[in-house]
């Protein structure tokens, strides 16, 4: 099944968006299929943005989403079957961290920022 995402305006969000999240929704259209977190990043994404999530939580959530908008990391994306693999291991261990603090209204948001395509 292709998804395609439609990009949430920030007014909508929270209006918190942080500078390190300046990328988030271009990087999310640009991987799309491509991601296999794709929705957990976007969950974490409004999670990030919630103003009822801890400084804590939000610190761990935009450090994470942060590498993954990086255009150079450890594995560069561009590299087919290897490109996100530190991505996720990035991914997958702050998700591991937070994800008590990741609430069904943050899930929800993110599966209403999908549209089948």
């Amino acid at each position: 099944m292709s998804k395609t995402l439609i990009p949430i305006p920030l007014e909508s969000s929270s209006g918190d968006q942080t500078g390190a999240l300046q990328g988030f929704w271009e990087k999310m259209r640009a991987t799309v299929g491509l991601v296999p977190f794709s929705e957990e990043a976007v969950a974490g994404y409004f999670c990030a943005v919630d103003p009822s999530t801890p400084a804590r939580v939000k610190v761990i959530l935009v450090a994470a989403l942060a590498y993954f908008i990086m255009p150079a990391d450890m594995i560069p994306d561009v590299i087919i079957g290897l490109g996100f693999t530190d991505d996720a291991t990035v991914f997958w261990a702050a998700w591991s961290a937070v994800s008590a603090h990741i609430t069904e209204e943050h899930k929800r948001l993110a599966c209403q920022s999908w549209i089948k395509a």
